[in-house]
């Protein structure tokens, strides 16, 4: 008889455990695939460490990190090969973590002063051939140059994008996709013969609502950073976290399943209300200060108390991003006062908006 009551006992300590991270629908990460070399740490950390903190959604940033067979002269040095990527499926699925790889599809094309894959490889997509990347890349310039972005209307770049996004959520075995999409600078360029003289917000809107239907097609979902959905100058939000490139008009024209990731790493701003009387799905986003993650959790759980339940299944949850790689991330997780830098703790931001979902599904529970 002892066998089956332990047995009831652990599967009604999973269940209650269960529910008390479920609060939220979501609470996510969001960080770059691991390098081939550290796939096998990765896995056990998703295991031992990220899965018992109550991460329940993991968006692992690939880009060109993997062995395309479709595009294979897009693939960076040393790629993620299908079995790397099935070891990061498999222990997902052990703990219910839903998976979804990103490619930063339109803007996100270059990074300071080195060229991504994208445009290395077809220069002519690029909606602005005419700005050359500097070997010294400096903020601002004038140029305008944050990152490159690929023009949307070029009649060969979607066969090309598809591509890739087919390929990544099928060895995923995803079924959300992430495009990035943040940040766009350039769009609608004066000098693109095929952009210039079209609303930004309309072109924008038309690349969002492309990929949507395309991986609505096999029944996928796309996610997306929301900075370009929002009217940086009536917000005061400014062009990083908002948009002063006109692209805001794009949220009346694109798709309502779009799952929109609300980042603000400065102050946790109310806009997730915004998108959920738009409605959209939405998550609110941290970075590196932790006293910020703390406020977004409060937020989004005040928000799903205080709102009619049309509005209250909108606000999905939160998710921490983080800015540099799979390792340092897990070296710098194991230390007992992780290291500060000039632009806060991601560390700390990271366990705060753990610890604070786990502190608000227990109380609720």
């Amino acid at each position: 008889m002892k066998k089956p009551i332990i047995l009831l006992f652990v599967f009604l300590f999973n269940t209650i455990f269960s529910e008390a991270q479920s609060n939220f629908p979501v609470v996510g990460f969001c960080i770059s695939a691991p390098s081939k070399e550290n796939v096998e740490e990765f896995v056990r950390f998703i295991d031992t460490e990220l899965a018992p903190s109550g991460i329940n959604t993991l968006i692992l940033r690939v880009d060109f990190n993997y062995a395309y067979k479709s595009r294979p002269e897009l693939r960076d040095d040393n790629p993620l090969s299908l079995k790397d990527v099935k070891s990061l499926v498999a222990i997902c699925k052990k703990n219910n973590i839903n998976l979804i790889p990103q490619v930063n599809l339109l803007g996100h094309q270059s990074w300071e002063s080195t060229l991504n894959k994208l445009l290395k490889v077809y220069p002519e997509f690029d909606e602005t051939p005419l700005v050359k990347l500097p070997k010294k890349y400096e903020w601002p310039n004038s140029d305008g140059l944050y990152c490159k972005s690929y023009c949307p209307l070029h009649p060969e770049v979607h066969e090309v994008v598809f591509d890739l996004i087919d390929e990544i959520t099928e060895v995923f075995e995803a079924k959300d996709f992430h495009a990035g999409m943040d940040e766009v600078f350039f769009i609608a360029d004066s000098n693109c013969p095929r952009c210039k003289d079209k609303d930004p917000g309309e072109l924008f809107a038309g690349e969002v609502s492309l990929l949507s239907n395309h991986l609505n097609e096999s029944n996928k979902r796309l996610w997306i950073w929301g900075d370009r959905l929002i009217d940086g100058s009536v917000s005061g939000i400014g062009m990083w976290e908002g948009s002063l490139n006109n692209t805001q008009k794009a949220i009346d024209l694109i798709p309502k399943n779009v799952v929109i990731c609300d980042w603000h790493y400065e102050k946790a701003l109310p806009t997730p209300a915004y998108f959920s009387l738009k409605g959209f799905d939405v998550l609110a986003c941290s970075w590196r200060k932790p006293e910020v993650a703390l406020e977004q959790v409060n937020m989004i759980d005040k928000f799903r108390n205080n709102s009619t339940p049309e509005m209250r299944n909108h606000f999905l949850g939160v998710m921490h991003t983080y800015w540099s790689s799979a390792k340092n991330f897990m070296d710098n997780y194991k230390e007992v006062n992780p290291p500060n830098n000039e632009e806060g703790n991601e560390i700390e931001c990271f366990k705060e908006m753990v610890n604070n979902v786990k502190k608000l599904s227990a109380k609720s529970n």
